[in-house]
């Protein structure tokens, strides 16, 4: 006879109780997280760059040399590992000279509340996993639905980011769109020429192919042209095509421009079709003491994606779908029998999202606005946009450079006036590898611009004057002339 392979319950190893978060435990859980704390907080205290410059040939050995199969056993030797393959070359979002993309550093009562919400791990799924978290995420969407100017029937659910968010409202679309009688391959989708690529990968996923979406024009400061949807709309008439939804921007990745909401409104509202806002960058304009008109319209949408995670200074992840009619989410609806029956009589969320599982991220925006409120909220978001228009006058300014627009929100997108695009991107190359700035780039036109996005409210114009310095020196060294030249170009 065989012996058993399993051993019998007294013979198997078993971890120190303090692998596991429990009562037993807390002690532990107290001891690790403020060790783990101070590292980060001594990291923090030490960044004098934005980034260290390394490359993935510098770090990629490292990562690859660790054998996940032999645990170091000892917390601290873990952190010691943490802080070698990732903390030293961390990017920082919170520096100064971090321009690039649209990462924003942390409100501390959200670094506060991540300490709180994971190691109790809620489930933002059903009541029973989760009871209080899910009566605040509802606050909160109430909350920002209101700010929206939606009326009482709004709903929403939190998303893990803007592109969640924007597959939702599509989706919603769609299935309205199919409801009516309209056939799959009849469908589209209308958004601007500089709108999220997050829309065309909508698209895909909700069966509709990329073909779907149809670009619409834009006007010299990279708005959506309301003649040239109307045009748009009145093509997909004639030819039997329904546009099923209409993506106005609040807020471009590139340039933040916002598309005029109200003239777009009217003309989904001709054409019956669902407007979905996305205003993923542009939503710190709900709590903005100076600029909350700008979003003027936006309580006409059917559906809104806001990203707290951008500007509103929040922890990725914690974004937002906010819905006029919350009865729309209802399509996203799917009952089992183990998780959330048609019978049961308690609020759960899970009806209302895309995700089953979901973190209790609402947690972070509240006491972000229980300790800070939101026009504190606000005024940071307005500083960042007051920095953009100081930024956009030095470039204006500076013979050195062109820039593409007047900024809307804290974007300015520019070039070294003369430079070619290899001389572009060698500039930005330059201060990465240098770990003097980080800036980000895109494309204008068929060429190769650069782009700083403000979201840190200290970030200085000196600072901005110091990296615009830098890009200028390094394009014009790239081209061969060095600093003389660029001396002779500023005279």
């Amino acid at each position: 006879m065989e012996e058993s392979v399993s051993a019998s319950p007294a013979s198997r190893p078993r971890f120190a109780p303090p692998a596991l978060l429990g009562s037993h435990s807390a002690e532990h859980y107290l001891r690790a997280v403020t060790r783990g704390a101070d590292r980060v907080a001594s990291t923090v205290q030490a960044v004098d760059a934005p980034f260290s410059g390394a490359t993935p040939d510098d770090l990629e050995p490292a990562v690859a040399a660790v054998d996940l199969d032999r645990p170091v056993r000892s917390l601290d030797a873990a952190l010691d590992e943490v802080e070698r393959l990732y903390l030293r070359d961390a990017v920082w979002f919170h520096h100064p000279r971090y321009l690039a993309h649209l990462n924003c550093p942390v409100a501390i009562p959200a670094l506060l509340a991540e300490t709180i919400l994971a190691p109790v791990n809620s489930s933002l799924d059903t009541w029973d996993q989760s009871a209080g978290a899910t009566l605040i995420e509802r606050r909160l969407v109430d909350w920002a639905a209101a700010r929206a100017g939606f009326g009482e029937a709004a709903d929403g659910i939190f998303t893990s980011g803007g592109s969640q968010s924007n597959l939702q409202g599509l989706h919603l679309a769609r299935d309205e769109a199919l409801a009516a009688g309209w056939h799959l391959g009849r469908l589209r989708v209308l958004v601007s020429e500089v709108g999220h690529f997050s829309v065309a990968k909508s698209a895909d996923l909700l069966g509709l192919g990329k073909h779907a979406v149809v670009p619409v024009a834009c006007d010299d400061a990279f708005r959506m042209d309301p003649a040239a949807l109307r045009e748009e709309l009145e093509r997909c008439a004639r030819y039997g095509l329904h546009p099923m939804a209409v993506v106005a921007t609040a807020g471009t990745t590139d340039f933040g421009s916002i598309d005029p909401l109200h003239e777009v409104a009217d003309a989904c509202a001709d054409a019956g079709t669902w407007l979905h806002v996305d205003a993923a960058y542009g939503c710190g304009l709900l709590v903005s003491p100076r600029r909350r008109a700008l979003l003027d319209g936006v309580e006409r949408a059917d559906s809104v994606t806001v990203d707290f995670h951008k500007s509103f200074f929040q922890p990725i992840s914690s974004s937002a779908l906010l819905v006029r009619d919350g009865a729309k989410l209802g399509h996203v609806t799917h009952h089992a029998d183990y998780l959330n029956p048609a019978s049961a009589q308690v609020p759960n969320q899970v009806d209302k999202s895309l995700q089953t599982t979901r973190r209790f991220d609402a947690l972070k925006l509240w006491l972000t606005l229980r300790t800070l409120g939101a026009e504190g909220v606000g005024e940071l978001f307005d500083q960042v946009c007051d920095l953009a228009r100081e930024g956009h006058a030095l470039l204006a300014d500076d013979p050195r450079f062109d820039v593409a627009v007047a900024p809307a929100l804290s974007t300015l997108v520019f070039r070294v006036r003369g430079a070619d695009d290899a001389a572009q991107r060698h500039a930005r190359e330059a201060l990465m590898a240098a770990g003097a700035a980080v800036v980000a780039a895109t494309t204008v036109g068929g060429g190769q611009w650069l782009k700083l996005t403000l979201l840190n409210p200290q970030t200085t114009v000196d600072d901005l004057a110091e990296v615009l310095d830098l890009v200028a020196q390094e394009a014009a060294a790239f081209a061969g002339h060095g600093a003389a030249a660029v001396e002779e170009v500023a005279a």
